[in-house]
């Protein structure tokens, strides 16, 4: 499906850029919430930013696919895409923005297990099972071990909370899917902009169409929800998806999903400070659990390489006697 570079210093610096709007992304859909349903606020921005998507499309004056095994690849990834946000969504209805960035995070661990099961060049090292592990342990302990006095006063709703963040893990689960189909069938080579329009419109009808199936429909009109959803749809779903599609098929989705860890850690952060969000000692120690199971599954083929790389400089030094 096409070689990927090795991530470069101006590919880091436009993921940091884009892990810190995907941070602000929750935040602003629970700040809202009061005024739009999250599920109904994504459906809206995903329908806005897909028109500006096909704007540039046209702009460039490309053949956007249609009908096919492209288009059809596009609106599998679209479904995909409507599935992991209408689950998050239903996430910030029950949890925090902090908790729901933490798990829907743990994306990069099923993108590795499933490449893995597609492509051989992808194959886990026992590192990476140590990671996979260790994130595994950081899950259970979050979700399993009894919460302390801390946190029941500061989470009345334990079940709520158990639920939200559940619903978190499968949107993980959910993103991962949809990197590996990126990868691994026909949009691997498609243009980033043609992949994006697919999955917004997809969504954009979904999810609209789920707000409204649920009872979720209603709007109350305010200057914050407006500020919101213009944030979620021209820099959440049109610039920074855009610019993560454009990286996702340039660059290897293990060593992007290394830097990607940086999105929870601010997410988190912002959570506190922002929304006055509550952190238990066991949720700080459950997430630290999981965020470094990430790193060491998406770090684990890069360090190898750079491994390799130098062993290779260090053989090609020596002279023979």
């Amino acid at each position: 499906m096409g070689e990927r570079k090795p991530i470069t210093p101006a590919a880091i610096g436009l993921m940091a850029a884009v892990c810190l709007v995907w941070a602000f992304q929750q935040i602003g859909l629970k700040s809202t919430a009061a005024y739009a349903a999250p599920v109904l606020q994504i459906g809206l921005r995903s329908g806005i930013a897909a028109l500006c998507v096909l704007a540039v499309i046209r702009f460039q004056r490309q053949k956007l696919e249609l009908f096919g095994r492209t288009a059809f690849c596009g609106v599998l990834a679209g479904l995909l895409f409507a599935i992991e946000f209408f689950l998050v969504g239903e996430a910030l209805r029950h949890t925090s923005a902090s908790h729901v960035i933490v798990f829907l995070y743990t994306a990069p661990i099923f993108a590795a297990l499933g490449l893995a099961l597609k492509l051989p060049q992808e194959r886990l090292s026992p590192l990476q099972w140590g990671g996979i592990l260790l994130a595994a342990g950081g899950i259970a302990y979050a979700f399993l071990m009894p919460g302390s006095k801390e946190g029941a006063a500061a989470a009345p709703d334990l079940a709520g909370i158990i639920r939200g963040d559940g619903l978190a893990l499968l949107g993980g689960a959910v993103w991962g899917a949809t990197t590996v189909l990126i990868r691994t069938t026909r949009l691997s080579v498609t243009p980033a902009a043609h992949t994006l329009f697919y999955q917004l419109a997809t969504a954009f009808v979904l999810l609209t169409g789920a707000a409204l199936l649920t009872g979720q429909s209603h709007i109350t009109p305010a200057p914050a929800l407006l500020w919101n959803l213009a944030f979620q749809a021209l820099v959440v779903s049109f610039v920074s998806f855009l610019t993560w599609f454009w990286l996702l098929t340039r660059y290897r989705a293990s060593q992007l999903g290394v830097f990607s860890f940086m999105s929870p850690l601010m997410g988190v952060l912002l959570g506190v400070l922002l929304l006055d969000e509550p952190l238990t000692i066991r949720f700080i120690i459950g997430a630290g659990g999981v965020l470094v199971g990430i790193v060491i599954v998406s770090a684990a083929p890069w360090l190898k390489q750079l491994s390799a790389a130098r062993a290779a400089r260090g053989s090609g030094l020596r002279r023979p006697a």
